[in-house]
């Protein structure tokens, strides 16, 4: 494919910009709905029905994890998956004289935490100034609205892509990677994929895998007057905590023979992300349990990873005079996944390269990122070069989670402008 006219480029941009308060309407909607795990089949059929308005051929799916459960990517599920689902919107062209793009972006929030501490209610969209509030605003509803209104300013000038575009809106991206893995193992493939995740207006990289794991802890309950006499589950979970703190400190040391990973100062994190144990304040606890996340280097098996996790903590019981007789027991309930590194020279990101320079005036800049993405789905199990691009965003996962709408629009231009290239044009 050969670079875009300027004049049609011009064009394309100023569509974008006049579907772009549209857009913003549409983006508010989707953060009204409160789509935390199992609860996002409402904005689920939303999008649906807009995507049907639109004329794509649709498909929506509940996940079958026993249709999943054996595939390399999988991730362990502990959660019901009866509202687990998946929207696909496929365009087809009338004749196909370009390359296929599938377009990506997960429906799925993470908790807001206590909802006092934000600003304004985090399901209710706010406007001020550039920046749109809400939770999943950033991350990463505001990337859903710029692949179904890239594709929209296409259409305003008359225009269609020359081949196959798959809309993909998918759930599980915070928790297991599953929804992006379904939609692999239904069938849906395609030359290049993009995913409009809040990357600060730049291209991913690299990515780091990450692994989720439970770890239950047992004490022996007394009364406080004989403390001495228990064994405090919840005192054994800390001791438990700083021995994982010392692992992950062993695989940041490890950063120089990664490459992409060398400059970060610490590119794996553990982080124990909840905590729960005991039963009487005025009782020795008898239990306790944490679950924790690690990052991991691409190309480092998520399994070997867990092994290695469970033999820090056999050490460390080991080493307890209660814990060497009751050692704790770890459970795996979400992420079990690898990393990525994008390769460097795809024809897909010199496409891109070149829409960002038309969008935003300036060179496309590269960086590793050290949370999950569902780009090592296309990576690692299609060989698809996946383009992990998106808009400026802030407090993703924190209060007053918010994105920038001018970088959006630029964004969802850089898009638009990656699809004409890319797929090529036929008049709608």
């Amino acid at each position: 494919m050969t670079a875009l006219d300027p004049a049609l480029t011009r064009d394309i941009l100023a569509a974008v910009a006049d579907g772009f308060a549209d857009q913003t309407a549409f983006l508010e909607e989707l953060v009204r709905f409160p789509t935390l795990r199992g609860q996002e089949h409402t904005a689920q059929d939303f999008m649906h029905d807009a995507l049907a308005g639109r004329g794509y051929a649709m498909d929506r799916w509940t996940i079958d994890v026993d249709a999943i459960r054996h595939h390399p990517g999988f991730s362990p599920v502990t959660v019901d998956y009866s509202h687990a689902l998946n929207v696909v919107g496929s365009h087809r062209p009338r004749e196909t004289s370009g390359r296929s793009l599938i377009l990506n972006g997960h429906m799925d929030v993470v908790p807001t935490g206590p909802t006092d501490l934000w600003a304004s209610p985090p399901f209710v969209p706010r406007r001020d100034g550039d920046w749109l509030y809400g939770r999943g605003a950033g991350d990463m509803k505001a990337g859903l609205s710029a692949n179904v209104f890239a594709m929209d300013a296409l259409r305003r000038l008359g225009y269609q892509p020359a081949a196959p575009v798959y809309q993909q809106s998918v759930v599980e991206e915070e928790c297991t990677g599953n929804g992006a893995l379904a939609c692999l193992v239904r069938g849906y493939r395609a030359d290049a994929a993009i995913i409009p995740e809040p990357e600060d207006d730049k291209l991913v990289r690299a990515n780091v895998g990450v692994v989720w794991f439970q770890v239950t802890v047992r004490g022996k309950p007394a009364h406080v007057r004989e403390a001495g006499q228990g064994a405090n589950a919840i005192e054994a979970a800390f001791r438990l905590i700083q021995a994982l703190r010392d692992l992950e400190a062993d695989w940041n040391a490890r950063k120089g023979d990664h490459r992409h990973f060398e400059h970060l100062d610490a590119p794996i994190t553990f982080n124990p992300g909840k905590i729960a144990g005991g039963d009487w304040a005025s009782s020795v606890p008898a239990w306790c349990t944490f679950d924790g996340r690690f990052g991991l280097y691409p190309g480092v098996n998520p399994r070997d990873a867990a092994r290695e996790i469970e033999d820090c903590l056999r050490r460390a019981a080991a080493d307890d005079p209660f814990l060497a007789n009751t050692p704790p027991e770890v459970t795996y309930n979400g992420f079990m996944a690898e990393g990525y590194v994008l390769e460097e020279g795809s024809a897909a990101e010199q496409t891109l390269g070149r829409a960002h320079a038309a969008a935003y005036g300036q060179s496309l800049e590269a960086f590793t990122t050290t949370s999950y993405l569902d780009g090592r789905v296309f990576v690692l199990y299609q060989d698809t070069p996946c383009l992990v691009y998106g808009p400026r965003a802030e407090a993703i996962h924190g209060f007053d989670e918010r994105v920038s709408l001018a970088s959006l629009r630029r964004i969802t231009g850089a898009i638009a402008l990656f699809i004409a290239e890319w797929c090529g044009l036929e008049r709608a």
